[in-house]
């Protein structure tokens, strides 16, 4: 059992940043981040490999950057030039395989944490 712990959520305004963080209670080699905007459907954001992959959604490559710190079991995404179709919540998301940015791919999810882009 994988338990998650996201922080990091907030209101900005458009073109600003925020740092999201996922603390896992024990050591998951695929994590990854996932959003879900009232009335849409869950996607994937951004995914990374304990190994060093990652995949970006094409609509925040080069905008948001995924990373983890592996001695703590964490995950983060920075996220830079927020727009207001960023404003979701944010969910983190982990297991052992096959990994990548479906979600059907995590059996182990956070609460979330919201996102607002807003000016």
């Amino acid at each position: 059992q994988v338990q998650l712990q996201e922080s990091g959520g907030g209101s900005v305004r458009p073109g600003g940043s925020l740092r999201l963080a996922c603390a896992a209670s024990v050591y998951s080699f695929c994590m990854g981040w996932f959003r879900q905007a009232p009335g849409k459907e869950r996607e994937g954001v951004a995914a990374a490999t304990a190994g060093g992959s990652t995949n970006y959604a094409d609509s925040v490559r080069g905008r948001f950057t995924i990373s983890r710190d592996n001695a703590k079991n964490t995950l983060y995404l920075q996220m830079n030039s927020l727009k207001p179709e960023d404003s979701a919540m944010y969910y983190c998301a982990a297991d052992v395989f096959p990994c990548g940015m479906a979600s059907a791919s995590y059996k182990y999810w956070g609460q979330g944490t919201q996102v607002t882009v807003s000016s």
